[in-house]
């Protein structure tokens, strides 16, 4: 099953290791680090056109990989949890 992001941007469904605000947990230094980490190794993938509001982190073959969402994160999960109901 698959995650659309937006902007042509789908995800495997079983590859989404979380979901996060990205106002919301950016204020915590550990994770600003993190994503300036990720962004300097090139695992970060910019699919908002607009003010990002979250960032889903997924795992790869070789680690990992940040998308950068115009999505909030309620709006994700919810598209994820409605999946499970219609068996999309």
């Amino acid at each position: 099953m698959y995650l659309h992001l937006g902007n042509d941007t789908i995800i495997r469904k079983d590859d989404i290791i979380g979901i996060f605000d990205l106002e919301g947990s950016t204020v915590s230094g550990r994770t600003r680090d993190f994503l300036a980490s990720a962004e300097k190794s090139g695992n970060i993938v910019n699919v908002s056109a607009e003010l990002p509001k979250s960032f889903v982190l997924c795992r790869e073959k070789d680690g990992f990989r940040i998308y950068i969402c115009q999505l909030s994160p309620v709006t994700l999960i919810k598209r994820a949890s409605q999946m499970n109901i219609t068996g999309e």
